[in-house]
């Protein structure tokens, strides 16, 4: 029989925490003066919630370096109060310059989605998942499995995101004083642990049109 893998208790992560700022100071002692000092960020990082997809680890960033805001099936939509105070915080306070919409290959609220689950509550949050899946139909019934479906939507999932963030009042506001700031579309593989730039990069209003090509 195999070994059943033992969950860490409420105390291990409490022990883990003390032996993780430990070696922090241990091999940086200025590292936690600096993240008092200030938050100075460059970068944005809109994602899914899933544990599987630790924003910073992924990238190699310390805390501090990056800015994060997660949800399930990573969405950037107009009428979410709790994502438009990140965004704007995020572009108007901290100035960062570049905001990384990014998804995840195998992502569950994709899937739910795609194949027109009815989970609850959540069903409202996942609608411009399934008007994803109405609006490129045949491009995803084309694809010879499901697997291959699912992969695709979540790419144009991020597609969309990126579009969405784009497009935002707070971001055009950005662009029109100047700012240097760029929206870019990831996709993250659980499988091997790499990142797929989505080749979707606008700095400028101008460049939304791209997406759709």
């Amino acid at each position: 029989m195999a070994e059943s893998t033992k969950i860490p208790s409420v105390a291990d992560l409490l022990a883990n925490n003390r032996a993780w700022a430990s070696g922090k100071t241990e091999a940086d002692p200025g590292f936690f003066k600096r993240l008092v000092a200030q938050q100075s960020p460059a970068y944005f990082w809109i994602g899914c919630a899933d544990s599987r997809v630790p924003a910073n680890e992924i990238v190699g960033l310390d805390p501090g370096e990056m800015f994060v805001h997660r949800n399930v099936a990573n969405l950037a939509p107009p009428q979410d109060a709790n994502y438009l105070s990140v965004l704007q915080y995020a572009v108007q306070v901290l100035k960062v310059s570049h905001i990384l919409v990014v998804g995840h290959y195998g992502c569950g609220g994709v899937l739910a989605g795609l194949n027109n689950l009815r989970l609850g509550l959540i069903d409202h949050w996942l609608s411009p998942i399934r008007s994803l899946v109405r609006e490129h139909h045949d491009e995803l019934m084309a694809l010879p499995t499901e697997k291959q479906r699912h992969d695709r939507l979540c790419e144009l999932n991020v597609l969309r995101q990126v579009e969405n963030v784009a497009t935002n009042p707070f971001v055009l506001d950005a662009w029109e004083k100047g700012a240097d700031l760029t929206v870019h579309g990831w996709c993250y593989s659980i499988e091997n642990g790499l990142v797929t730039d989505l080749d979707a990069r606008v700095r400028h209003v101008d460049e939304v049109a791209s997406l759709r090509r």
